[in-house]
């Protein structure tokens, strides 16, 4: 008779939620929550000698941070086991951004001595026997070795072309690890293993601190002591001195009455705290307090609304709690999403577009009716899209430039519509001609002015014609045709300060477009005593141009500013 298959279940975690990656969190919450046990409360450990880990000053320039803890009399077993090794590693993909952010080493504390060392060395003066190895090798030799490993080698770009390579050793010099790539054979973990030494590396403090009080949090249930924690000091390159982890309690403060009325339902400060339990949140009531500030809507034509003020202790395992709606959010998880009665909302809106987005969707039906077909190119586009390829010089306060992108492809914030409907048609050329795109969507400019943001979006309309010839006149007709539908008449140019409407000013200033074939587009708005507006130009578009976005066939187009016309 054949055993049957334990049955299996298939649960979806938030991506916040570092806390239910493993099973020890998982089967805590799932306990607590069903009123099996206690919500745990943990705590630090007062050793007689704390073990120090000292951070050099070497490894400021290359991951500066180090946490690190103990876990004393750990009782593993398989299971238990295989699950600390997995929380590594999804602690590593997700939150550790694959190593590059946090990386977590774990060693066998009797195997080695402390005072322990952080510190960064020269490739070719490091020399150990890496994890599951026989044999010495250094640095070099390790990054060569793991080239061919399929778990390893994607991590190897992250320390591979630093002049120095982080190394976190003992007090004989003994290599416990060369974050963020290997551990040392000789302080490796087994089930055998009872007091385990926990170091985690990092370019980020908060995010270190919250790998080490995950990793710690759910492992503490196999302590001795339960849920108890052995504290290290570490002393940081500045000279100054820290004890981690850090698993004080974090303590907010939310109201009976906002949680009720955010939620929509009816409980007392009972069932609230009760609640709170469930997600293995601790509450306690403090005094009567206003709900809403003197000064809020909700308390004009009233009697103030009057609630419970209730404290909230957040544990060290809940880092995705950041405001008190995150505590009310945990009490509609407890009561039941759909135990929460429907109601209508008691607001009364209508809504109507912004007067940007209603002239906007006029736009882009009165181009599509003469003939055109609208594209929407993406936001972001590479630094020689928007500069180099348009023969256009990067003054430096036009482009938004990320600082970290991911690739080459998006670099910048696009300052123009016209790279995008470029690209459009270059990846369309087995299309027959002519082509006629346009787009009608914002771009997005540097602006010192506009706070915080220190930046501000623009509408704009851009169109492109390509065929075997360039037909200037087909752009030109286009512009003329929206104009007309904006009631903007054409002048012939800016003479005295009664004329309205827009007219075009030949200019060889824009290298875009060929010589002679280029205009800017001015406009002067009606009751305005300023100077004309320049909308943007119309042309031609340079042969380079074309060549750099690999297009075979002539091109005119227009992009102009739309928001004066609102």
């Amino acid at each position: 008779m054949s055993v049957e298959e334990r049955p299996q279940l298939k649960i979806d975690i938030s991506a916040n939620r570092y806390d239910l990656l493993c099973f020890e969190g998982l089967s805590k919450a799932l306990s607590v929550f069903l009123g099996l046990e206690e919500p745990p409360r943990y705590r630090l450990s007062v050793p007689e000698k704390m073990i120090e880990l000292v951070a050099k000053p070497s490894t400021v320039e290359i991951r500066p941070i180090v946490v690190a803890a103990v876990l004393r009399n750990v009782k593993f077993d398989e299971f238990n086991y295989k699950s600390f090794i997995d929380l590594q590693d999804k602690l590593h993909a997700n939150l550790g951004r694959k190593r590059s952010m946090v990386s977590i080493g774990t060693h066998d504390l009797d195997t080695v001595s402390g005072p322990f060392e952080y510190s960064a060395r020269p490739p070719s003066e490091i020399k150990f026997v890496p994890l599951n190895k026989t044999s010495s090798y250094t640095a070099v030799e390790l990054m060569t070795l793991y080239e061919s490993d399929l778990h390893l080698r994607r991590y190897l770009h992250i320390i591979k072309d630093l002049p120095l390579y982080p190394l976190i050793t003992d007090k004989n010099d003994t290599v416990l690890s060369m974050p963020p790539i290997i551990n040392g054979d000789h302080s490796k973990i087994s089930l055998d293993t009872k007091n385990i030494f926990i170091e985690v590396t990092a370019t980020d403090l908060t995010k270190a601190n919250i790998v080490l009080n995950i990793m710690v949090t759910m492992f503490s249930t196999y302590c001795s002591d339960q849920y108890v924690v052995e504290p290290v000091k570490v002393v940081l390159p500045s000279g100054e001195t820290i004890i981690t982890p850090d698993l004080d309690e974090r303590v907010f403060e939310t109201d009976s009455d906002y949680i009720n009325r955010l939620i929509g339902i009816n409980l007392t400060n009972e069932e609230i705290l009760a609640n709170l339990k469930r997600m293995c949140l601790v509450g306690n009531l403090g005094p009567n307090k206003n709900a809403y500030p003197a000064d809020s809507p909700m308390n004009q034509g009233a009697e103030p609304i009057v609630g419970q003020l209730i404290c909230v202790a957040v544990p060290p395992t809940r880092a995705d709690i950041l405001h008190q709606v995150d505590i009310i959010e945990d009490i509609a998880v407890a009561f039941g999403y759909n135990k929460i009665p429907r109601q209508m909302s008691n607001i009364t809106t209508i809504a109507k577009p912004t007067p940007v987005n209603k002239l906007t969707n006029l736009m882009r039906k009165e181009i599509a009716f003469a003939g055109w077909t609208e594209v929407l190119s993406l936001s972001l586009c590479s630094h020689d899209e928007s500069f180099k390829f348009l023969q256009r010089v990067d003054n430096g306060n036009e482009a938004v430039v990320l600082a970290n992108p991911k690739t080459i492809e998006y670099q910048v914030c696009r300052s123009l519509l016209l790279p995008g409907i470029l690209k459009t048609i270059r990846e369309n050329r087995s299309h027959s001609l002519p082509f006629k795109l346009f787009e009608v969507s914002d771009v997005i400019l540097k602006d010192i002015e506009a706070k915080p943001l220190m930046s501000r979006n623009e509408r704009r309309f851009c169109a492109v014609y390509s065929n075997q010839s360039a037909k200037f006149e087909v752009v030109l007709g286009l512009l003329d045709r929206v104009m007309v539908a904006l009631d903007v008449p054409r002048i012939k140019g800016f003479e005295s300060r009664s004329d309205i409407g827009y007219w075009l000013e030949p200019t060889n200033e824009i290298g875009t477009y060929l010589s002679g074939r280029s205009a800017y587009v001015y406009y002067k708005s009606p009751g305005s005593s300023q100077s004309p507006i320049r909308l943007g130009s119309i042309g031609v578009l340079h042969p380079n141009v074309l060549a750099n976005f690999s297009l075979d066939y002539p091109c005119s187009s227009v992009e102009i500013n739309i928001e004066p016309f609102v």
